[in-house]
């Protein structure tokens, strides 16, 4: 598979799907290898704090104690400081190699068409690059992330007025695809984190009403329908569960027993199963977005046209080895 060439709208969704094709087993061996243990301890934390979070409000209404929460940091403040900080740890793990991972990967593809790519491999690389990350972290969380949400605070203002709720739609698709190409750009070439920026920002709305030239509208488009797939797939992952878990909380009799303790009631099997199956859906949320990042990678090298035709020059100086 050929990854810097230029693509229409519909080989962006296919050629995405084709690249798994190919690759999909040695990229998804190396990502778990690399960040499987993390997702899963990350996950168990997540859940088992949000569970514990959801039992004590239950508790809370019930007693009708507005000083329950005070209280109850105040008995576990030590363990919920450390759950904390263990959390916010993986969390930054497991965003380093989610990030990371596919556009090093793709690199690496682009470089050298290894299809046998090592986890230590990937490993080194996504070492070698943590300070740009760190760099494009920070970039993302003081400069883009601030313009964003100003933007769509105008374009809430502006739902008064029907237009804002258009500006809405299209301010994130667009906001992920200058997030995603600064990052790709970014990791890919020699420049500044400023001028992967500016190359994102280029890209994607130079000519945007030109509908010859402009690739803003295939990229957005692009991104959209794999957010679709993405949201299509976890609803029906955890639709179904959830109705059965609805169904069968309807038939426990305590639940409909004004005596009975709520909290007691949730935290018994139907709970469990409800907690198991959110921490299953979370774990292939995370699985499913390398689609929207290698989805994100194709366009990225669909724009460097600079790169097109040095490759087509390369395979027509190929043309007619090996004939004879």
């Amino acid at each position: 598979m050929q990854l810097f060439q230029e693509r229409k709208f519909g080989n962006l969704i296919s050629d995405t799907f084709t690249f798994f094709k190919e690759f999909g087993k040695n990229y998804f061996k190396n990502y778990l290898a690399l960040n499987g243990v993390l997702m899963l301890l990350f996950v168990v934390i997540f859940i088992f704090g949000y569970r514990e979070f959801f039992l004590q409000m239950i508790n809370s209404n019930v007693n009708g104690n507005s000083y329950f929460f005070q209280s109850y940091f105040q008995e576990n403040n030590l363990l919920l400081i450390l759950g904390f900080v263990v959390f916010i740890i993986l969390f930054l793990l497991m965003s380093i190699i989610m990030y990371t991972f596919p556009v090093l990967y793709m690199k690496r593809i682009a470089e050298t068409g290894d299809r046998n790519i090592k986890p230590d491999q990937m490993l080194g690389d996504i070492k070698k690059n943590i300070g740009k990350f760190i760099i494009f972290f920070l970039g993302t969380l003081f400069i883009m992330t601030p313009v964003m949400f100003i933007l769509m605070a105008i374009s809430s203002f502006l739902m008064v007025v029907v237009i804002g709720f258009f500006l809405l739609i299209l301010l994130m698709p667009a906001f992920i695809n200058v997030m995603n190409f600064t990052l790709f750009d970014y990791l890919n070439t020699n420049k500044g984190f400023f001028e992967s920026l500016g190359y994102a920002l280029k890209v994607n709305f130079s000519k945007m009403f030109d509908s010859q030239y402009a690739k803003f509208w295939k990229y957005w488009g692009s991104t959209v329908i794999c957010f679709m797939i993405i949201y299509v797939v976890l609803m029906v992952f955890t639709f179904i569960p959830s109705i059965f878990l609805g169904l069968g909380m309807s038939t426990i009799p305590e639940v409909g027993n004004p005596q009975s303790d709520p909290a007691e009631v949730f935290s018994g099997g139907m709970g469990i199963f409800f907690f198991v199956i959110y921490g299953i859906s979370t774990l292939v949320s995370f699985m499913l977005y390398n689609v929207m990042y290698v989805n994100a990678g194709l366009q990225y090298y669909d724009s460097r046209t600079d790169l097109h035709r040095t490759i087509n020059l390369s395979e027509i100086d190929t043309i007619g080895n090996g004939e004879f």
